[in-house]
């Protein structure tokens, strides 16, 4: 009786580093990188540069924690640094232009979740892949932006309540962290404890399955670029906050360190498995690396490169070392 309690331990323990394996690699990689940039700089643990770590990177964990949920439906966003311009330079006309912040705030949001819902009309409707898409998207939402600043940045001025969004505190904490901290937890909670949370893995899983036993496959796929849209929106909002100004060259590569840290947290491109633990992990992961890399003084023409390899070798970890599981104590 003994032994079989023992053996029943041991698979619950097994199963449980099988479900988290890539989470726990993440975790470990996140750990060995303040590690290796603490040892080498003695400013980069350093409370002020943590936070200013933090503030950074909340735009990218926001469009971040939507991109798991579209790439959790086999999906791809490659316009979301096209829409967080295009909504950074808006707000940025509006405000210029005499609104106040607040109906700017509201109007953004729903421009964002007005241009995701196009997207995913076009996917989820009319059956043209996701890539191709969200590739016209990238293309035609820079180019608006470009052509209603006439490639000018857009001063926003006299709007404090705004600015206390991009570059406020609240008990020692930048607001931006505090708004993607709160945003990574809705998605936590959608994505494990609600039906449309596992309306998303299902759909990821197997679409047509998905349709037949009665679930809104298309609508579900539709309204996962909607949420990638209004996410957009809200980094834009944040990076104009921020900086006090809108441009339509703001996040320019925002979609390559977006899908780099969701695919680094474990989401698989294929779809129907994803972690928003595992993003938030790969978010920080990737900002710590620019950072320290900045604070090592490696040249700005190298930081790319080596930031590049890293997330190469650290995905590949991930995916060869860790994606198969852990097998022991498995038997037959």
């Amino acid at each position: 009786m003994s032994s079989y309690t023992e053996r029943a331990k041991q698979s619950h323990a097994v199963e449980w580093l099988n479900d988290n394996a890539q989470v726990l690699s993440i975790t470990l990689f996140f750990v060995a990188c303040m590690a290796f940039f603490g040892a080498l700089s003695d400013s980069f643990l350093t409370a002020g540069n943590l936070l200013n770590v933090l503030r950074q990177a909340a735009p990218v964990l926001i469009v971040a924690v939507a991109m798991t949920f579209v790439i959790m439906t086999a999906g791809i966003d490659l316009a979301v640094g096209s829409t967080v311009a295009l909504i950074n330079a808006l707000a940025a006309i509006m405000m210029a232009n005499g609104f106040d912040w607040i109906p700017t705030l509201i109007a953004m949001l729903v421009a964002g979740a007005v241009v995701g819902l196009l997207q995913g009309w076009f996917i989820s409707f009319q059956g043209i892949a996701a890539f191709i898409v969200t590739l016209a998207g990238m293309s035609i939402l820079r180019g608006v932006a470009l052509y209603i600043t006439a490639g000018y940045s857009i001063p926003i001025k006299d709007q404090p309540g705004f600015f206390w969004l991009g570059r406020g505190t609240l008990a020692g904490i930048p607001v931006p962290a505090i708004i993607a901290t709160l945003f990574a937890i809705l998605g936590f909670i959608v994505m494990r404890n609600t039906r449309y949370g596992r309306r998303v893995v299902a759909v990821g899983s197997n679409l047509e399955a998905a349709r037949r036993v009665g679930m809104p496959a298309r609508w579900i796929v539709c309204s996962v670029y909607m949420m990638s849209g209004i996410a957009c929106a809200l980094a834009g909002l944040l990076i104009a906050a921020r900086l006090g100004s809108g441009s339509s060259n703001a996040a320019v590569g925002f979609e390559m360190q977006v899908i780099a840290a969701v695919v680094l947290g474990g989401t698989s491109l294929m779809g129907g498995r994803g972690s928003i633990l595992g993003t938030v992990l790969g978010t920080l992961t990737i900002s710590i690396i620019g950072n320290g890399l900045i604070l090592l003084h490696v040249s700005p023409f190298l930081t790319q490169i080596v930031t590049g390899v890293i997330i190469l070798v650290a995905i590949w970890m991930n995916t060869r070392l860790f994606g198969g599981g852990f097998k022991i104590g498995k038997k037959g």
